[in-house]
């Protein structure tokens, strides 16, 4: 694959953001602005732990979609406290995805603020994912395309970005937002997923306290080199495709999916996989 390392900056100005990374839509990672806010000593394991330890989170895993699976369905729960034990004691693919710390740990948002981009932040939505040594989201995008500004604390996570530009090359599973589950995106079999040599994105790897700014519906896949975890705040997509885009996952595409799957069960799931096969193939013929 053709991958080009995000650009980083020590820090940035609202101005310079939005003229040299918003408005071309480029990610960018910002390595120290966040060193004022409490979170930036605060947050580890073992704060989390305290704070958060009687709270019973959702999880999930690596495991490939099944037609029973419900929109964002985690596979297990587990109590906080239990799963940072398991976290720091061993390698394990499960994940917190989307744990919404306005609504379960109030106490957090003291420790954290909205930085001023240019862009409003939903202030509803700060969401948190952690995940053990070698865990990793498939390749995917948000289903409403919004800006994601990724804030990540402990460990090193290896990021691998892609504008909807190439969503021809990356084997797009239909009537979803991931790709073919089989793609090793750490290490991908170019043999098997040709079409993944014409793919043009970008790279990096965070550290605690950098800031990864991801455009409009940029396809991200997220593996944990260590144990971590991270913030994500969001302003809604800008552009008007996008929002169009958004509004059709939302209001549509994700529930005519639903009905599909009660309708014809794995074999909907199987044709959506061949599909992203057959379709991305003939790109290249």
């Amino acid at each position: 694959m053709n991958l080009k390392e995000i650009p980083r900056v020590a820090n940035i100005s609202k101005e310079a953001f939005i003229n040299d990374f918003f408005k071309p839509q480029i990610p960018v990672v910002i390595e120290n602005c966040i060193k004022d806010w409490p979170a930036y000593s605060k947050w580890d394991f073992d704060y989390m732990r305290k704070v958060a330890g009687d709270k019973t989170v959702p999880l999930y895993d690596n495991r490939p979609v099944h037609h029973k699976d419900g929109f964002n369905q985690p596979h297990t729960t587990m109590k906080m406290s239990d799963y940072l034990d398991l976290l720091q004691k061993e390698p394990t693919k499960y994940r917190i995805f989307l744990w919404n710390i306005l609504k379960e740990v109030p106490k957090l948002q003291k420790d954290f603020a909205y930085p001023d981009f240019g862009l409003k932040l939903m202030r509803g939505l700060p969401m948190l994912f952690f995940g053990g040594k070698d865990s990793y989201t498939f390749m995917h995008y948000d289903i409403d395309l919004a800006n994601i500004f990724h804030f990540h604390f402990v460990g090193e996570k290896e990021v691998t970005l892609f504008p909807q530009s190439e969503n021809q090359f990356l084997y797009k599973v239909p009537h979803s937002l991931i790709t073919h589950e089989s793609i090793d995106f750490a290490n991908p079999d170019l043999a098997k997923w040709p079409a993944l040599k014409n793919a043009t994105g970008y790279k990096s790897h965070l550290k605690h306290g950098e800031v990864l700014y991801m455009p409009e519906g940029y396809w991200h896949y997220m593996r944990y080199l260590t144990p971590g975890f991270s913030l994500s705040l969001r302003a809604i997509a800008r552009k008007p495709k996008n929002l169009g885009k958004a509004f059709y996952n939302v209001l549509i595409m994700r529930h005519y999916d639903g009905f599909m799957r009660k309708l014809k069960g794995q074999d909907w799931i199987d044709w959506k996989n061949e599909q992203a096969i057959i379709r991305t193939n003939k790109q290249l013929n």
